[in-house]
């Protein structure tokens, strides 16, 4: 029911201008497919759908494939927006951040196939990386300094 509702909702953003959770709902039911709005909100999050602008001030829902190329430009700008700089305890990469930008940057190496990091913390201008192993720590960090020399 889940994945038939889902094709549903990415067919009719394609399809017409939806700019509220109410107006989306309302196609949805009129497709067969009474939903609450704690469902479509929970849809939405996990479509991973996010609003554009129109150009006439009016915004719409829009989907952005994750392997997409154009996600994954977006991901890299943000990682280099907010990168100051990075150092290494063993198998522990440290990354300081622009203050405010720890999470926006975390969430950003979550999508950069970073196969190394078994699993991050961020604070405000903190991330630490807990990586496989010391050998990793080093060749993650080469690959992050191309990334930041773009």
């Amino acid at each position: 029911m889940k994945s038939g509702r889902h094709a549903k909702i990415l067919e009719l953003i394609g399809k017409y201008d939806i700019e509220t959770q109410e107006e989306l709902s309302a196609r949805l039911l009129e497709e067969g497919y009474p939903v609450t709005q704690a469902t479509v909100s929970r849809d939405i999050r996990q479509l991973k759908l996010t609003k554009v602008s129109q150009g006439d001030g009016r915004q719409k829902y829009t989907a952005f494939l994750e392997n997409g190329r154009e996600l994954d430009e977006r991901y890299t700008r943000v990682f280099r927006e907010g990168f100051i700089s990075m150092d290494m305890a063993q198998n522990i990469l440290v990354i300081k951040t622009v203050s405010g930008m720890a999470m926006a940057v975390a969430a950003a190496l979550d999508h950069m196939d970073c196969s190394e990091i078994v699993g991050s913390i961020a604070g405000d201008d903190t991330i630490m990386c807990a990586v496989r192993t010391v050998e990793d720590t080093v060749q993650l960090m080469e690959r992050l300094r191309r990334i930041t020399e773009g």
